[in-house]
């Protein structure tokens, strides 16, 4: 898949780690942070909003591509290579998009599972909204960014600085998905042009997938918030493989 981000809106969520471990499933481990290596140690929940511009598959045109807004709630987390080295990326938890097209493409060619919902964005150059209210009401979400930053991280942050904030910037390059049928992990590879993301300051007035389900009740702290503009993006084919990282 191709397509162009108009914009990007990343907000990083830190929960304590034994709050998220039970939703990552086996062959993965939650990608975690200790101050100093010392303290509580935590995991973090990704909500990304992306204002996506002729998405298509990568032997289309770029005229025969859509524009979407998508929106997704991923947890962050590692998985093996076979030579022994770590991938970072994002297990899957939710997607949602404002369009049915993308609902039925993208559930067809991929394991996100996107549900619809009345999605809206506005942008100048100074700031950046999105309005989402989804169908089960599980999902909704507003947030105004200000894009006049860089901002400093949000008050009671546990990243010492930005550059450890960086670390936990979504999206990273690998998206994982769980099979239970076969017991082996599905890798989405991402690839992108000029990714700089930059921090930024945000209100948050509305968020509700943390209301829900196994997270209802916890007490997310916002932990970063990266914006990035203008940016070509792209997804290779999903890759199965096994517990150990091999290819099957």
């Amino acid at each position: 898949m191709r397509t162009h981000f108009a914009h990007s809106l990343v907000l990083t969520y830190a929960l304590p780690a034994e709050v998220l471990r039970p939703l990552v499933p086996p062959a993965l481990t939650l990608d975690t942070y200790q101050r100093g290596g010392e303290g509580p140690e935590f995991g973090f929940v990704a909500a990304a909003l992306v204002d996506t511009r002729d998405l298509r598959p990568a032997f289309l045109p770029a005229r025969f591509g859509g524009d979407f807004l998508l929106t997704g709630y991923r947890v962050f987390t590692r998985f093996p290579t076979p030579g022994g080295r770590t991938m970072r990326g994002l297990r899957i938890l939710r997607s949602d998009t404002d369009r049915r097209l993308m609902r039925l493409g993208g559930n067809l060619l991929t394991r996100y599972n996107y549900r619809l919902a009345s999605i809206s964005s506005r942008a100048d150059e100074e700031h950046l909204e999105f309005r989402v209210d989804s169908a089960d009401g599980r999902a909704d979400l507003q947030v105004r960014a200000d894009l006049r930053g860089p901002a400093p991280l949000p008050p009671g942050s546990p990243f010492a600085d930005e550059r450890a904030a960086r670390r936990f910037a979504g999206p990273l390059p690998y998206t994982f998905e769980y099979e239970p049928r076969t017991r082996s992990v599905i890798v989405i590879k991402a690839f992108r042009t000029r990714w700089d993301p930059r921090p930024v300051a945000v209100d948050v007035p509305r968020l509700t997938f943390f209301d829900h389900g196994p997270l209802a009740g916890t007490r997310p702290v916002l932990a970063n918030a990266f914006h990035v503009a203008g940016v070509d993006y792209g997804w290779e084919r999903g890759v199965r493989r096994d517990a150990a990282g091999g290819a099957r």
